[in-house]
């Protein structure tokens, strides 16, 4: 328990010369009395101090980056493995207080690794909010093992080859972009006849389908960049996806296009050349001049013509 007591200081007065009025400090305290000290002062001492020592817990260790990904790891692993918990289950399980489950958990939340649920509680619920629970997303169960789906799209794409030829597997490549062709055409339909103006539309319709791309214009025209392919391991193997996706392009920008670079190929982007539209300069014709002798010509000839009609009419 701890005790308050005003304290007035006793200071001296230069005038009177009572020494029983003087400031009772140390000696050497660095405390003037007109400047540091006020009229009261309120001094806190404690009653049983080595009780209160021991009642404050010691600081918690601090933990390095290294700690904390080891135990985001630990708590992504507890989550896959039982599908969803409460951070207090977090918590024993772990070994670690709640607050600190808490903190990875709202780490989590806004990386995209895990979402929050209110917990459905079964029978007579009790007084307060159920305890939030727990679970990963698609993204999070991705980061924490290795998925084989690139495997399974091969070993489909290589079944297709081997019992329908290479035409099944440029018809199957073709009727995969289909549906990518339908969901793009109706952003570029509002950007006007110009190749240059409908790739930019074009880029952004691919960037929201997950390709991040980009559309520049260079000299010879203008680049469509596609800075991530969903298919690239598969296309390494089978570029009939590669070839599909270009004549899709090239019919969404309305002309011939030159796929340069591909991502399946092991360059960094897809880059795709879209051509300048050609202009068809004007042809100059040069005057014609007409000459004495050809008007000459042309009289005769007139004259020929009448007196051979006149002939014909007698």
């Amino acid at each position: 328990m701890s005790h308050f007591q005003h304290v007035r200081p006793q200071v001296s007065d230069p005038g009177s010369g009572n020494p029983g009025t003087e400031l009772r400090s140390s000696q050497g305290s660095g405390l003037h009395a007109g400047r540091d000290l006020r009229n009261v002062v309120v001094v806190k001492t404690l009653a049983e101090p080595a009780q209160a020592a021991q009642a404050v817990p010691p600081p918690a260790p601090a933990v390095g980056p290294g700690g904390d990904s080891r135990t985001r790891a630990r708590v992504k692993a507890l989550l896959l493995e039982h599908g969803a918990a409460t951070a207090a289950e977090l918590s024993e399980a772990v070994g670690l207080s709640s607050a600190a489950i808490r903190r990875h958990l709202d780490a989590m939340l806004i990386d995209g690794d895990a979402v929050a649920r209110e917990q459905h509680i079964y029978g007579q619920r009790g007084r307060g909010r159920p305890a939030k629970i727990f679970a990963l997303t698609d993204a999070g169960r991705l980061r924490v093992g290795p998925h084989t789906y690139d495997d399974l799209a091969n070993a489909a794409m290589r079944w297709i080859s081997r019992h329908g030829g290479e035409g099944a597997v440029a018809a199957f490549a073709e009727d995969l972009v289909g549906g990518l062709e339908e969901r793009c055409r109706a952003a570029v339909r509002d950007a006007g006849e110009d190749p240059l103006s409908r790739a930019e539309a074009l880029a952004g319709a691919l960037s929201a389908e997950g390709y991040a791309a980009s559309a520049s214009t260079i000299a010879s025209g203008g680049q469509l960049c596609q800075h991530h392919c969903p298919v690239a391991h598969v296309a390494a193997e089978f570029p009939q996806l590669c070839e599909a996706e270009t004549q899709v392009i090239s019919r969404l920008v309305g002309t011939h296009v030159q796929r340069l670079a591909t991502i399946a190929n092991g360059d960094g982007v897809c880059t795709t050349h879209i051509p300048a539209p050609m202009t068809r300069p004007i042809r100059k014709i040069a005057p014609t001049t007409i000459s004495a002798t050809t008007i000459s010509a042309t009289t005769i000839s007139e004259t020929t013509i009448s007196e051979t009609t006149e002939r014909v009419q007698l």
